[in-house]
């Protein structure tokens, strides 16, 4: 797989619907690889013979879902230190407004198979009246629909939950520094955030450390969500010393609109959850947004996650209780 084809993969990814080799030639720019017609069909037909994609009509392409599981699993040391600059990226682009509540915010998109819906239901309503939620809007799609840009595989139920990074973007808007350290799984003992007992630095991973954690079964969002004491998903963020006043004033305005994820603001320069910070630094501890599907998982329900996968209109969004009564019927 070269990087060239892998940049065609994810072109025809994002595409909504068939497209061909002049346009994917165009699309190869912003890539920064810039190819003719005819070598671009050159590496198509490669890839068609290794069913990553299938021609349709004369000249159109699709990607397969071989071809999307190759993109999640090619080229793992160019993709080191692929999250972290995915945080920034989507941090920048995040554009919600918390006085009107418009805007763009980032969202997961997990899915699960379409048979488990009416047990899934039952579980979702529990985890999102819980606090280790990043807010209670979610999208919802069965197979063949989309959510933002990602397309439901058939025989599936897709479910976008809002990702915490969206905070991130929140904090930049006003003009507060964050650095996203870690990804993680908090312990929780009598209702209380206690210890993180695992973490992945956002630096040097190429996948999203939450991803990792719910495919390793490390979580117990259910008994954490029942009893008050289990293990959930969250991340460990900074922010400097400077900013602390302005941070919990915003943590504040956050909650007030729906925006739940910041379960923690430590002190100045002192160890947050046994995590120790930089000098002259806050440390933040907010709640993972898959943690509803983690929750899933644990149940016994297959899921697949993609962190940070899309952006969406935040007034698109749906209150769980309505989306859930929708599609369960």
């Amino acid at each position: 797989m070269t990087r060239t084809m892998l940049a065609i993969l994810q072109i025809l990814d994002k595409a909504d619907g068939i497209i061909g080799s002049r346009e994917i030639s165009r699309q190869l720019k912003n890539y920064g690889i810039n190819l003719t017609e005819r070598t671009v069909r050159y590496h198509l037909r490669i890839l068609d013979e290794r069913g990553y994609t299938e021609v349709i009509g004369k000249e159109g392409r699709r990607i397969t879902e071989k071809g999307r599981k190759e993109i999640k699993h090619a080229m793992v040391p160019e993709r080191v230190g692929f999250v972290i600059s995915r945080i920034e990226t989507l941090s920048y682009l995040t554009t919600l407004n918390l006085d009107t509540m418009e805007g763009t915010v980032i969202l997961n998109i997990s899915s699960f198979p379409e048979d488990r819906l009416k047990e899934a239901i039952k579980i979702l309503r529990r985890v999102f009246t819980s606090h280790y939620i990043m807010s209670d809007r979610i999208a919802i799609a069965r197979g063949g629909e989309s959510i933002g840009d990602v397309r439901i595989p058939e025989g599936r139920i897709g479910i976008g939950t809002v990702c915490s990074v969206t905070i991130n973007g929140l904090f930049l808007k006003a003009g507060i520094p964050i650095n996203s350290r870690f990804g993680g799984v908090v312990e929780v003992e009598d209702g209380r955030p206690k210890r993180f007992i695992s973490l992945i630095s956002y630096e040097g991973s190429s996948l999203d450390p939450h991803e990792i954690f719910i495919r390793s079964q490390m979580t117990d969002v259910l008994s954490t969500v029942k009893n008050g004491n289990g293990k959930v998903l969250a991340s460990f963020r900074e922010i400097p010393v400077v900013a602390f006043d302005e941070a919990v004033s915003l943590s504040e305005q956050m909650e007030r609109k729906g925006i739940r994820g910041i379960l923690l603001i430590g002190e100045p320069n002192r160890p947050l959850l046994e995590v120790p910070v930089g000098i002259d630094k806050v440390g933040i501890v907010i709640a993972g947004g898959l943690n509803p599907i983690s929750a899933l998982q644990e149940a016994g329900i297959s899921t697949e996650n993609e962190a940070m996968a899309t952006l969406t209109e935040y007034s698109t969004l749906k209150n769980y209780r309505e989306a859930l009564k929708e599609i369960g019927g």
